[in-house]
């Protein structure tokens, strides 16, 4: 058995890869920015660098993701990558996002780029939007209104669970099939935001509706939910990137990996109804 360094291990990948990763028997140190004695944590502050290799001393291998609310991600994770070169780390599996081999200079960009050249095994997973999106931080509007509210026009999304990353993930860190590529991570089907309301509406029992708002309207939620200026305009330009049909592509990788198909919204939708209840608070 191995034992592996996760970060995110609190977020929808990371912590059903974890659970994957421990009932496979391996050990998982789950990194916490926070000053931890809790079994199966360690302290790892990825913006001071703190913990850094004490978290990779031993470690087999590691699954590797920036937190949110960052846009300099090569920043944050190139350290790491170079702290796993020091401490003979076998497999490195890095999650950066669809899309982001399409121009150099990104910051995500960087970061595979630096994990190609360090002489590692690695893998780079690049999912579409996350189906786990729709309950949480679209899950306010949803609950409180009834609306998915986003600047997306009619343009299709190869939505993805986050339990197929995590399955995608294991098996990468776990064996070496496919090592030393990277790959896109979609779902089976393409939607508009309509089509995935008309889901929700059959699957919850409740009108459900998309509606289309500026982007202007956009960043004022994100703004007045706390979201650091830098980052809602990331979010910003992704979004747009969505409306502009960049989403929409279809990828065979989580079935080619995993043997078996992706998860469709409306699997998504069924296992996740109690997190859509009109009583339950924002996610």
């Amino acid at each position: 058995m191995a034992t592996y360094l996760m970060l995110g291990a609190n977020g929808n990948t990371g912590s059903e890869l974890s659970r994957l990763l421990a009932d496979a028997g391996h050990t998982v140190r789950r990194a916490t920015s926070r000053a931890t004695t809790e079994a199966g944590f360690v302290h790892l502050d990825l913006v001071t660098g703190a913990g850094l290799d004490a978290a990779l001393d031993g470690a087999d291998g590691a699954f590797l993701l920036s937190p949110p609310g960052h846009v300099a991600q090569d920043a944050l994770l190139n350290p790491v990558i170079d702290a796993a070169v020091r401490h003979g780390v076998r497999k490195v599996v890095l999650m950066t996002a669809m899309g982001v081999d399409a121009d150099e200079s990104i910051p995500f960009r960087k970061a595979e780029r630096h994990l190609e050249r360090s002489g590692l095994s690695w893998n780079a997973i690049r999912p579409n939007w996350f189906m786990q999106n729709f309950h949480s931080f679209w899950g306010h509007g949803i609950r409180a209104t009834g609306a998915i509210m986003l600047p997306t026009g009619k343009a299709k999304g190869s939505f993805i669970d986050a339990r197929d990353i995590a399955a995608t993930a294991f098996t990468l860190l776990t064996t070496d099939t496919h090592a030393n590529r990277a790959f896109d991570l979609t779902g089976g089907e393409s939607l508009d935001h309509d089509e995935a309301a008309a889901v929700l509406t059959e699957v919850l029992g409740r009108p459900i509706r998309y509606q289309e708002i500026t982007a202007d309207e956009m960043r004022g939620g994100l703004l007045a939910a706390g979201l650091p200026a830098p980052y809602a305009e990331h979010l910003l330009v992704i979004l747009e990137h969505f409306r502009l049909g960049y989403a929409a592509r279809v990828s065979d990788a989580v079935q080619t990996i995993t043997g078996r198909a992706p998860r469709t919204f409306a699997d998504y939708a069924r296992d996740y109804r109690e997190a859509f209840a009109l009583d339950t608070a924002p996610v």
